[in-house]
Formats: structure tokens, sequence, C-alpha cells
């Protein structure tokens, strides 16, 4: 997956960062409909038939298709705070459901990545939404790992979850396994065999089916080709903090693609209140610490459309109206200060071409 637009400077001012990320979204729409693009992802599927979802962190680090530099559009992102999940919440566990279903029409098995994140060099630099307990972060992923196999079957033959941790100092995926396994992709050279990698993985999740294993492959590649690249740029560890200047609200936030910009909040959670505060947070503190300039952040709130007919367009310019209220509601109220720098973007997105409609 090729960078469509370099990221702004740190001096680049609040309106530059505005037209870079309108840019961005042309780009990446442009890129996302080509014909070649567009070919490759058949291709793709066709060869991997497997739909893959991931839960994750709002943290804009965790972002799994650049870390496994898979195509855009192939894993399905579920956000939230600290990447705290529940089932029982009626919006995700309808939207998860409706995920399923929609594989199994097409004939296709899900595998679940449910993921964690931490910094092996700094503990301030992991997950903040745990307050930086990795600990509590796995339990989380395993006790929601546990839910999903509860709901969609403990034999995991249609629906298969695993946990997966990210080291974000390296880039590097743990996978979990069966009795207490692990493999650490930091751990392994680059150039290891293939065949070698499907044994593992193999070993790892022996009830896996030969078909995930080839899907779940191509995932374990590439991020070895990642960490790779990573250990060739020496990337100084600031580069692994916090510096978003976005907080993305709602869903479709797929073609934002560029690590460590933005904070994205799924609309999964009955208190949605909690994660933007908790983003506000993080932006005020990118301030402080002269991470970002403070001359300004952007608040997007987007919501999908499948259909240009009927409600479906219409629903989701409510909820994208309903996002940015609650959230100019939450820095009113707890960031005043903050609130003064603070730019909206009310946007629905037609997740057919990715390209945002601002309202």
């Amino acid at each position: 997956m090729s960078k469509i637009l370099e990221k702004p400077s740190h001096e680049a001012s609040i309106e530059e960062k505005i037209n870079w990320l309108r840019r961005l979204n042309q780009e990446h729409s442009d890129f996302f409909c080509s014909p070649d693009e567009r070919l490759q992802r058949d291709l793709y599927r066709a060869q991997h038939p497997t739909e893959i979802g991931a839960f994750k962190c709002m943290d804009g680090r965790i972002n799994i298709p650049i870390l496994t530099q898979m195509p855009l559009g192939i894993i399905q992102p579920f956000r939230n705070l600290g990447g705290k999940f529940d089932l029982g919440w009626p919006y995700l566990g309808q939207a998860f459901e409706n995920w399923v279903n929609y594989a199994i029409k097409k004939g296709r098995k899900c595998l679940v990545l449910v993921t964690y994140h931490f910094s092996k060099g700094d503990t301030h630099r992991g997950c903040a939404g745990f307050h930086y307990d990795t600990e509590a972060a796995i339990a989380s992923a395993k006790s929601f790992k546990q839910q999903i196999e509860r709901i969609f079957g403990k034999k995991r033959t249609i629906v298969y979850p695993i946990v997966v941790g990210l080291e974000t100092d390296t880039d590097a995926l743990i996978f979990h396994g069966v009795d207490e396994q692990q493999l650490d992709l930091g751990q392994l050279k680059a150039d290891v065999e293939v065949n070698d990698l499907r044994h593992k993985l193999s070993e790892l999740y022996p009830d896996m089916d030969e078909q995930m294993i080839n899907d779940l492959l191509p995932l374990v590649v590439g991020n070895l080709r990642q960490i790779a690249e990573i250990k060739k740029l020496n990337r100084p560890v600031d580069d692994s903090k916090h510096r978003e200047f976005i907080v993305g609200i709602g869903r479709g936030f797929d073609w934002l693609h560029e690590p460590n910009i933005a904070l994205l909040i799924g609309p999964y959670s009955p208190d949605s209140y909690q994660p933007i505060k908790t983003a506000f947070e993080i932006i005020q503190s990118n301030m402080d610490e002269k991470r970002i300039k403070d001359d300004g952040f952007i608040v997007l709130a987007s919501s999908p459309y499948f259909q240009n007919l009927g409600v479906d367009r219409q629903r989701a310019i409510e909820k994208t109206r309903y996002l940015i209220s609650l959230a100019q509601e939450v820095a009113t109220k707890r960031f005043p200060d903050l609130a003064k720098k603070m730019h909206t973007i009310s946007a629905i997105i037609d997740i057919n071409t990715r390209k945002i409609e601002e309202i």
C-alpha cells in the first residue's frame, strides 16, 4: 500500500492541516476507485476469501492495514477507547452481527482480531485508555474474545477470534494462541520462510482451518516487512508518541490511514461522552507538550451510507449532526479553552467510493 500524500509538517497551520485532510480524502478516493486498485482488491478477495475484522483502540498509532501492509478496504475496523468492547452494547452487537451475516451470505468465514497495544520502551507511550496497564488491556481483550465465542460458537468453526498485541515502538504484532502460546513477530527474522510461518500459525491455532491460516499469513508476512522497514529507518522514539491533531467520530475512516494523525472513535459504546473526553485530553496534552501546534485541532464527524436512494443517505446526515453536536457539548462543558481552538467538519461518506461530502 503506497503513501498517497505526505503528512503536514509540525509547523503547518491549522488551515493547512484542514486543506491537507480534504486533499487526502480526494486522493484516497481517486486511488480507491481506480481500475487497478479495484481489480487488485477483487483479486485479493478471490485468493483470500476470509473476512477479517479488527477491534482496536481509537489511538492513531493502531492502524492494522499499515502495520500489515494490506490492501485498503480489506479489514473491517471497529474502534473504541482502549479497545474496550462489549457485544451487549446494542449498536455494536447489531453492527458486528450484520458483518458476520454479510460474510456468511458471501460464503465466507470470519477472522476477528481483538487487539491491545503497549510500548516496551516507555509505559506512558502505551494505552491511555487502560491507564498504561498492559495486563489489564490483555485481560480485557481475552474477555472480549470469550464473549465472541459464547455468542458465535466456542468451536470457532465460522467466527474465529484471536487476541493480537501491538508493540508500538517497533510496530510488531504478537499473536496469542492456545495454552498461553505466543508468536512475537518482533523476535523473528525478516526472511523467515513462509512455510515455517504457516507451521507456527498451525501450532498456535491447531483448530484453525487451512484456508483461514492461508488468509492470516499475508498479515504476518506484511508485518514482518513493516518491522524490517521500521528498523531500517531507525524511527525516532518521538515518532511513536501521540501526535494526533484530528478527532474522528463515527465510521468510514479507513481512508484516513496515516498513522499517529487521528484519534478515531466509533459510535458503538452507549457512553460516547467518555471516549470523546479522553480524546480531547490527549489533544490538550499534545499541545501542552508541544507535540503539535496549539493553533487548533480538527473534529471530523463522519457517517457512511451505502445507497444514495431512500433513507440511507439522509439517516447518515442525521447521525453526523448528532455526533458533531455531542463533540461540541463535551468541548464546551469540559474544555472551554480547547473548544475555542476546535475546527469542526461534518461529513457523510459514500462507502463505495470513500469520498466524503461535507454537510
